[in-house]
């Protein structure tokens, strides 16, 4: 089907475009991943030790430097707060990387849009991959510190895949629209990047929420990292697992956030080739 005929805007068409086209996002995704090392000397290792250089900076600055902690004693000294600061870390970059590219995307595949007959809508899914990847190795290198310095592993980690979804979900939702309006808003992508070095800082990555004011509280519990944040260092660290009650309705304003972020790209796509 061609990029300017209808494209269908239902739960079902969205849903079969990912399926049917998941070998190509597997196939691109692969190649993004290695695109991105190509050239330097030791390659894909990067992706490993740049976490781990990552974790030894937060540990030092923040244990040794500041002498920061958290409010919670759990028995690993030193590394305790550099554990807690990148899990966190982990579920803010996945956003980062996503958000911050996502406007970009149809004008960094030009080619895509105007030359050949492609389904745009799956490039999201690559960038969310390539992220998720990436995520990955750093949850590896996260629970291997967590051996070391705190000496155990909580069993909730496995209830991880049932936050990360909905969190996936609103991600490739948001990127959609950030999709579509950054082929006619150029701005975007700078607005973006000023919006996530706000949210960094108005996220609790450095802080829980509970060590603020209570007036404050619901104000930076709007952010909609902070839900994630929370919960996933909840479930890495503590040991707490989400309430069936906050899982349902993060899976439902996931799900909403996807459905409405394809309708706005799939109305507006049409219009991609003539701009750019």
């Amino acid at each position: 089907m061609s990029n300017k005929n209808y494209h269908p805007v239902t739960i079902r068409s969205m849903l079969s475009s990912t399926w049917y086209n998941k070998h190509l996002i597997l196939k691109m995704t692969y190649r993004e991943i290695i695109s991105r090392y190509k050239g330097s000397m030791i390659g894909l290792a990067w992706s490993f030790f740049n976490p781990l250089l990552m974790l030894i900076v937060y540990t030092f600055v923040f244990s040794v430097v500041f002498k920061a902690k958290w409010g919670a004693d759990l028995g690993g000294g030193r590394g305790e707060f550099a554990i807690i600061l990148f899990a966190g870390m982990i579920i803010f970059n996945i956003f980062a990387e996503c958000i911050n590219r996502a406007p970009s995307l149809m004008i960094a595949n030009t080619n895509y849009v105007k030359k050949i007959i492609f389904p745009l809508e799956i490039i999201p899914w690559v960038v969310l991959l390539n992220a998720l990847f990436h995520a990955l190795i750093s949850f590896t290198i996260l629970l291997l510190a967590q051996l070391l310095i705190i000496g155990y592993i909580p069993p909730t980690i496995l209830a991880l895949p049932f936050l990360l979804l909905p969190y996936a979900f609103c991600l490739i939702g948001v990127m959609w629209i950030l999709a579509a309006a950054g082929v006619y808003l150029r701005d975007l992508g700078q607005l973006m990047s000023i919006a996530t070095t706000v949210l960094m800082f108005t996220s609790p990555l450095f802080f829980p929420l509970s060590a603020l004011p209570r007036s404050l509280q619901p104000y930076l519990s709007l952010n909609p990292l902070a839900y994630f944040i929370e919960e996933a260092r909840e479930l890495i660290i503590f040991g707490n697992v989400p309430s069936i009650g906050s899982l349902t309705i993060s899976g439902i304003l996931g799900m909403a956030t996807l459905f409405v972020g394809y309708a706005f790209f799939q109305k507006t796509r049409k219009g991609f080739a003539d701009v750019l």
